[in-house]
Parts: structure tokens; C-alpha cells; sequence
């Protein structure tokens, strides 16, 4: 089952609430950013994050599950995404924890 352009929206707005989120299209579902790196996906109506230490600690009772079929990282599943109290809490935390986007490199023409 995709995930409805409702949910989508719901989920996207109240993340919007805590700082800078979006949220890219991919094969019918999405990638969610904060601040520019990758925090999860929103898949089947679900928002998944990656499963950082923060996260971990900050939800210890969030269920788990794989976001699609085939995927091989285990994340933690977002009950409640209108808590923005908890998810300005995790967001900030997570993203010290994660990498800096790699930089796209320039086409040279020629």
C-alpha cells in the first residue's frame, strides 16, 4: 500500500513545526530530511526513522520494522508525530549523530 498524499502531509506539516524537514519522492514513497540529512522514510503510512542511538534512547518502547520489501535496515516506527515536544527533541538530537550529505560534484562541460 502507498503512502496516501494525506498522511504524507500530515506527517510533513507537523515535523515542520519543530525546523527545516521535506521530503523527496522515491519509487511512491519518501525520504524525509532534516536540515538536509536523511532522518528516514514515510512508507505505507508509517514514518520510519533511522535508528540512531538518540532515537533508541529517546523512544526505548517505539515499535521496529523494515519499511519495505527488501530493505535491510531495521527502523523505528513513529506513533505519535504530533508530539512535537518528543520530535523536536529527537530531530535535534539525531542530527548530530548522522553524517553530512555528501556533496554533488560539478558536470564539467567539455
Amino acid at each position: 500500500m502507498a503512502t496516501s498524499k494525506e498522511f504524507h502531509d500530515y506527517v510533513i506539516e507537523n515535523l515542520q513545526r519543530v525546523g527545516d524537514v521535506s521530503a523527496r519522492k522515491m519509487m511512491g514513497e519518501y525520504c524525509v530530511y532534516y536540515q538536509g540529512k536523511l532522518i528516514g522514510n514515510i512508507c505505507d503510512n508509517c514514518l520510519f526513522l533511522k535508528p540512531t542511538e538518540s532515537v533508541l534512547r529517546l523512544m526505548p518502547d517505539a515499535g521496529r520494522a523494515y519499511p519495505y520489501e527488501g530493505s535491510k535496515t531495521l527502523m523505528v516506527t513513529v506513533e505519535d508525530v504530533g508530539n512535537t515536544e518528543l520530535m523536536a527533541e529527537v530531530l535535534d538530537e539525531m542530527y548530530k549523530e548522522l553524517p553530512e550529505p555528501k556533496a554533488k560534484k560539478k558536470k564539467e562541460c567539455g
